[in-house]
């Protein structure tokens, strides 16, 4: 499931790129690209170019989790999602679905999706956990405090590494009663999410310590605000950045990166693991 080891010279193992995870929000008020993507034709399209830029895994969203949103019914996100789903798998693409609802995450992994992506870690549906196990999918594990409308409200933190990594190790031991297999449970810090600014940047500089927990991150820091802040500027180009923070990313041991733009984000990767190879070589 993680990124592969390969060997260079003298024999050493270095890891290679992290998994690039493709972001298609199939939303009109997603905070980057709320809209452009919110009918189904456009959704599959933009998934398959994707695809065709470097993603490894297209993640499919219904609804918006930025600060402040307010949720839709389960109905209409069944109806955006679904459909993409089917049609990813049908062109032979590994998917994700991105949900906190146990019954659409259900549906999606019947319509052939391999990973469940839940920004609640489980905490936003009781049924989520027998959800994972019974269905076998891949369970992404998100740090969460709660939902988008007061999340910034909860971002209180004496010292954020180490009460994000206790939250998410508790979230990995109540899966791990449920059932789920510990070879099919990714963590992910959560960047953006009940943090502020200054928690990101400290948790980003810490991912080693998370690695400790054994098992997979996946790093979601793509165009967030924390990265327009740094720069003095909220409307400025933040993927340059993005890509940068995947490099560290990956550096840091992290299993995979989410990502709007995957074009430079693999760029950037492919660098990385051709300044490895030189090293070694």
């Amino acid at each position: 499931m993680g990124s592969e080891l390969v060997r260079v010279g003298h024999g050493r193992a270095i890891r290679s790129r992290p998994l690039i995870m493709g972001i298609v929000n199939v939303t009109p008020d997603s905070f980057s690209d709320g809209g452009q993507f919110d009918s189904t034709d456009a959704a599959i399209e933009h998934g398959l170019e994707l695809i065709e830029q470097g993603a490894d895994i297209i993640d499919v969203g219904g609804e918006s989790t930025r600060p402040g949103a307010t949720r839709v019914d389960a109905k209409a996100e069944r109806k955006r999602v679904l459909p993409v789903i089917e049609e990813l798998v049908g062109h032979g693409v590994r998917v994700s679905v991105d949900t906190t609802r146990s019954a659409i995450a259900r549906a999606a992994a019947e319509a052939g999706a391999e990973f469940v992506n839940d920004v609640s870690g489980g905490l936003a549906d009781d049924e989520m956990y027998r959800t994972v196990a019974e269905t076998g999918v891949t369970y992404i594990a998100m740090h969460w405090r709660g939902p988008s409308d007061t999340m910034q409200q909860k971002a209180v933190y004496k010292n954020v590494v180490r009460e994000v990594r206790s939250e998410l190790k508790a979230r990995i031991a109540e899966l791990l009663v449920w059932g789920v297999d510990p070879a099919k449970i990714i963590v992910d810090p959560g960047i953006g999410f009940s943090k502020t600014s200054a928690h990101n940047w400290a948790l980003l500089g810490h991912l080693d310590d998370l690695v400790t927990l054994g098992c997979p991150i996946l790093v979601g820091a793509s165009r967030k605000k924390f990265i327009g802040e740094l720069l003095f500027d909220e409307e400025a180009n933040r993927d340059p950045a993005t890509s940068v923070i995947s490099v560290l990313s990956a550096q840091a041991g992290a299993w995979g990166v989410r990502v709007h733009d995957v074009a430079s984000t693999k760029a950037a990767l492919d660098v990385l693991g051709a300044w490895n190879k030189g090293a070694w070589s």
